[in-house]
């Protein structure tokens, strides 16, 4: 069997799915996903997920919930690994009037990723790497392992209704995710974590 490791970018993920309007699609079975994108004679060998957890501001409380609600019930399935980046605090500037307001910036994502994606692939951890983005910084690291590792696959999945030819081009080959495949990769309406907490999809989420 041909040994599949995934890589998801969290934010251009979720990104994708807000764009297109489908926010009953984000209780999303990280796992389930990877597996579905994959071919006959591949196996699923470990789930990396990069994202950040948001920092409380304003009014923010219930997206907070959710979104920890969320990270909690991804724990749960067998072989997934969260990697957190971290929210940087930057000052925006209105161009018209010149007034100022605090906003905050996802951070490390592409770095971690590009981290994670070398280090298994020079400990061969993977026969074919599954990067679920379209963000084009990582072009550099997928050029890395192809040069370094032409045995090795890096097939991108990329979110709907996001698009890097960049990315596409450095890759084994791309595609977009379907519809579909988000629908049918979907967690159980309720989850119980390890400690018997019980989750349950945001009536938000529906």
């Amino acid at each position: 069997m041909s040994r599949v490791i995934s890589y998801i970018d969290g934010f251009n993920l979720y990104f994708g799915l807000k764009n297109k309007g489908w926010k009953r699609y984000y209780w999303l079975d990280l796992e389930a996903l990877s597996e579905a994108l994959m071919i006959a004679g591949q196996t699923l060998e470990a789930t990396h997920y990069f994202t950040a957890r948001l920092r409380l501001v304003g009014n923010n409380h219930a997206d907070k919930q959710r979104q920890d609600d969320y990270l909690d019930a991804l724990l749960t399935r067998n072989n997934l690994q969260i990697h957190h980046g971290h929210y940087l605090r930057k000052t925006r500037q209105c161009r018209s009037c010149g007034a100022s307001w605090p906003d905050y910036e996802e951070k490390m994502t592409d770095v971690n990723i590009a981290v994670q994606l070398i280090a298994d692939a020079f400990d061969d951890n993977f026969d074919t790497a599954l990067i679920i983005s379209a963000d084009s910084d990582l072009t550099t690291p997928v050029q890395l392992v192809r040069q370094r590792f032409p045995d090795k696959k890096i097939v991108i999945a990329q979110p709907p209704g996001r698009n890097s030819n960049q990315l596409s081009q450095a890759a084994t080959t791309a595609f977009q995710i379907s519809r579909k495949k988000v629908q049918t990769s979907q967690l159980p309406e309720t989850v119980t974590t390890a400690d018997g907490v019980t989750l349950q999809r945001p009536a938000t989420w529906k």
